[in-house]
């Protein structure tokens, strides 16, 4: 039984190795929008309510912490760059709604 379980440990850890995911998180199925949002807010540390200029200041500063010469990995920098788009291609969106509802009809 111990070795099944140390078998199971190691093809966990391989498995995020590999794939960059724990297995049991590929289980969960595909993300919504909103959990996209609020992994993006996570990431680059903006709450829900952040501005353009807050976005991409907080992009800036998390670009200079985890950029491949500083120490960090392109991984970390692609992720950084997705959760700017996602959240600027948000607001516009909602900016979008936004002029929609102020304009007479």
């Amino acid at each position: 039984m111990l070795k099944f379980a140390i078998i199971l440990a190691l093809g966990a850890v391989l498995f995020r190795w590999a794939l960059g995911k724990w297995p049991w998180q590929m289980l969960s199925g595909p993300q919504s929008r909103s959990q996209k949002l609020a992994e993006a807010r996570k990431i680059l540390g903006v709450s829900r309510k952040a501005t353009r200029a807050e976005i991409l200041s907080a992009h800036k500063k998390l670009i200079a912490q985890v950029h491949p010469d500083r120490g960090g990995s392109s991984g970390e920098v692609h992720d950084a760059n997705d959760a700017r788009d996602l959240l600027l291609a948000d607001l516009a969106l909602s900016d979008g709604e936004q002029s929609d509802k102020d304009t007479p009809v």
